[in-house]
């Protein structure tokens, strides 16, 4: 029997890659919980196209609430950082906290999360914030950077051949600024 890994998913063509890597080694519960992206057209866009992938290829996902008031209460300040700086740190803390949470609800005993799939995103600050808060829960942070190994050229190629609908920025209103 597979141990049951909770995958945090920013979108659905930065999962495609990351659940082909993993979906032999563990069984994959996918999770949504992005209440940074804006504005709520583009969430739903997003979460439309995860739900599409959960139906092709038969994995489960569960979906967090979308609360974008509370993505904007705890970066205030922060909005004029720049993209990687301080607020993204924010936001990934408010999403790995809630997904190391949710993988107890699931039954999971692992987290990972597709964040580091993006070429820019720095997979060395994720993965100690993934530890740190999959740590309080009681829960095992699966570090990755799937980007290597052409992750990210794969994830586009996958979610092509799929017909994905593929944003052009991160998803809050400030990295639609950078």
């Amino acid at each position: 029997m597979k141990p049951k890994l909770l995958l945090h998913v920013c979108c659905g063509p930065c999962a495609t890659e990351v659940v082909v890597r993993v979906q032999d080694e563990y069984e994959v519960v996918g999770f949504f919980y992005n209440p940074n992206i804006f504005p709520e057209d583009e969430y739903y866009k997003r979460l439309e196209e995860v739900h599409r992938l959960s139906a092709l290829w038969h994995v489960l996902v569960d979906t967090g609430d979308y609360d974008h008031g509370r993505f904007l209460e705890l970066v205030q300040g922060l909005e004029r950082e720049p993209e990687g700086g301080r607020r993204c740190e924010v936001c990934v803390r408010m999403r790995l906290e809630a997904a190391a949470k949710a993988a107890r609800a699931n039954g999971c005993s692992i987290v990972a999360s597709t964040l580091t799939i993006g070429p820019s995103k720095k997979a060395g600050t994720i993965n100690r914030i993934g530890r740190e808060a999959c740590a309080g829960q009681g829960v095992e942070f699966l570090e990755a950077d799937w980007k290597k190994k052409d992750g990210f050229r794969r994830s586009v190629e996958l979610s092509k051949d799929i017909g994905m609908y593929r944003q052009d920025f991160c998803g809050c209103e400030f990295s639609r600024r950078t």
